[in-house]
């Protein structure tokens, strides 16, 4: 599968998943097309149009629609082509954790609670014309998706495990560009996941929590996909574990 711009690339892994990446060389933002049983499901949507092309030849190729958009978190990267998608895809339902439907209305106000952990929230959150229709919870699932709480990069963000293949989708709870790292880790050959998180504390709960889930991939919004991920996931998290320890004190 070959993305008809120089500057999106498409890579597939496994029978279900693809990879589509804008910018590879220079800044990698990653969105994922799932194969499922009635269609298409994305997940995330990159920025502005970058991308369209390469999912709508996906659906050419594969003869079949996209059915669902679901957005890991509300981060201008992750969300910032939303508008484009759905105006490319209009039958597809979009859905999202209730704090990024907020976010994309234009409300990135922090809750009490929220302002309790961290009272600055870091990033970009831009407002879409889309709203999503649909709100997703930890446990639910969609589609062939089972939706994982991923709260700490963001206050907003979930992950997606594939039932099937147990492949972790997992927006910016872990990053793989550089190097494997949890949210809140400075990569200091790719900054900006870790610069723009949330709650450090909460990113790492979240990562180990992923851990447990025993991925068979791990798919990030920043970086290759990786096959068996869960020692490099474990070094990550101790790695982490250090960092943190040390800001705390």
């Amino acid at each position: 599968m070959n993305a008809s711009r120089t500057n999106v690339h498409c890579s597939e892994h496994g029978d279900w998943l693809v990879q589509v990446t804008s910018w590879p060389r220079l800044f990698p933002i990653s969105q994922y097309v799932v194969l499922d049983v009635d269609g298409l499901t994305l997940v995330d949507t990159g920025i502005g149009r970058h991308g369209v092309a390469a999912v709508q030849e996906l659906v050419h190729e594969l003869q079949q629609p996209v059915v669902r958009i679901v957005l890991t978190h509300a981060h201008i990267d992750h969300v910032g082509g939303l508008d484009a998608h759905v105006a490319a895809f209009p039958d597809a339902e979009v859905a999202a954790s209730a704090r990024a439907i907020d976010y994309l209305r234009g409300d990135v106000t922090l809750t009490p609670d929220e302002a309790r952990i961290a009272d600055v929230l870091p990033g970009k959150f831009p407002t879409t014309r889309t709203c999503p229709t649909r709100i997703l919870t930890p446990g639910e699932r969609i589609g062939a998706l089972e939706v994982v709480d991923a709260a700490g990069h963001t206050p907003d963000s979930i992950a997606f495990i594939d039932t099937r293949t147990d492949t972790l989708l997992v927006g910016d709870a872990f990053q793989t560009q550089g190097d494997v790292a949890v949210a809140g880790v400075i990569v200091p050959e790719f900054p900006v996941p870790g610069r723009a998180t949330w709650h450090r504390p909460m990113a790492l709960e979240a990562a180990r929590r992923m851990l447990a889930l025993y991925p068979s991939r791990l798919a990030t919004g920043h970086g290759p996909v990786l096959v068996r991920p869960r020692q490099a996931m474990q070094r990550a998290i101790d790695s982490a574990e250090r960092q943190f320890a040390v800001l705390a004190d």
